[in-house]
């Protein structure tokens, strides 16, 4: 008879000990607050997915088994694999939504073998990571021009307004993440020959980045910085509050073309949305890196300096996609060009 062990206290193991640092990543580092937050969403998808079908989540010790036991077993793991993503994918779930779940499954049967040397067998090597290539949105040059330089723009900003648009420029300026951004000090930017540069360590890929800032960006961090050299040069928000200023300014500047953003389930392209978007109603926090690296790769800068600035390692995929927009960018304006000599 196989032996089998309810497999939810075992998951809620696997986040305690993530979560103390009994169990490292890789390289021996402590695993951070936003993936161990992952873990969590996992466990409730898991739990909810159990109650909703009645599937009797289990671990069997794959030792013992013989052939048709094993079998059996594999039988097992590929109906739930089919059942869970289905689950997900009913509740409107897309697949990197669906993919990062099942990573984090697949990481939780690596850490049941070599954590807690159980038997599980290698029946998770059989998940699928779904991946979806989503449209990467960024300013213009035009549009980042503008925030910078409207002074009209920016008196008929409400001072909560206007001090979101300058954390936003500043980012869309130097490619930090969210996060980043309101960890920065003054010890965070350094005068050398007259020249501002900032030097950051990235909280996510713990690499330095030591960026000369323009003058614009200048003026931004001295309009906000504090006297302490320890207290954070802006002031704190959520990334919610943050987000819907975003907004909110994006339609006050114009920014309102209508945009369609698609999403894939199981591959197959959905557009997300059935009312028409705008531009502004998708700008987010997300927006500052990428515009930062894209507005870089159009104006010229060489590809290896900008992913110096952006902490990119050369084998990043996630960047040749940014190289890939900015391609199509330069494109598009250079087939306005060749329009004009065209006509006769």
């Amino acid at each position: 008879m196989k032996k089998t062990t309810l497999l939810i206290p075992l998951f809620k193991q696997y986040i305690r000990d993530s979560e103390t640092g009994k169990r490292l990543k890789k390289n021996g580092e402590k695993i951070n607050k936003d993936t161990v937050g992952n873990y969590y969403y996992v466990l409730n998808n898991l739990q909810r997915f159990s109650d909703d079908t009645g599937f009797e989540l289990r671990i069997c010790d794959a030792s013992r088994l013989n052939k048709r036991e094993r079998l059996s077993e594999k039988n097992y793991w590929k109906k739930f694999y089919k059942k869970f993503t289905e689950h997900l994918y009913k509740k409107g779930c897309f697949d990197n939504y669906v993919g990062n779940n099942i990573k984090i499954i697949r990481s939780f049967f690596n850490y049941l073998k070599f954590d807690k040397d159980l038997a599980t067998g290698d029946y998770h090597q059989l998940f699928y990571v779904r991946k979806e290539e989503v449209d990467i949105l960024v300013l213009s040059p035009e549009q980042l021009k503008f925030l910078i330089h409207d002074e009209v723009f920016h008196k008929s900003l409400t001072p909560a307004l206007r001090r979101t648009k300058d954390i936003f420029v500043f980012g869309c300026t130097t490619g930090l993440r969210f996060s980043d951004i309101f960890r920065l000090t003054n010890k965070n930017f350094e005068q050398q020959h007259g020249e501002w540069y900032l030097k950051v360590k990235s909280k996510k890929t713990k690499t330095y980045s030591f960026i000369k800032l323009p003058q614009y960006a200048v003026a931004i961090y001295k309009k906000h910085r504090m006297p302490s050299a320890r207290t954070p040069v802006f002031k704190n928000t959520t990334l919610f509050i943050f987000n819907r200023s975003l907004k909110k300014i994006g339609e006050q500047a114009g920014f309102t073309s209508p945009i369609e953003m698609k999403r894939e389930r199981q591959g197959v392209s959905k557009t997300t949305h059935k009312k028409q978007l705008r531009f502004c109603d998708k700008m987010s926090s997300h927006m500052m890196r990428r515009t930062a690296i894209t507005t870089l790769l159009i104006l010229g800068m060489p590809e290896h300096l900008v992913r110096k600035i952006s902490g990119h390692s050369y084998a990043s995929n996630s960047f040749n996609r940014y190289v890939h927009y900015a391609q199509a960018y330069i494109d598009k304006e250079i087939d306005k060009v060749y329009d004009k000599l065209e006509a006769y």
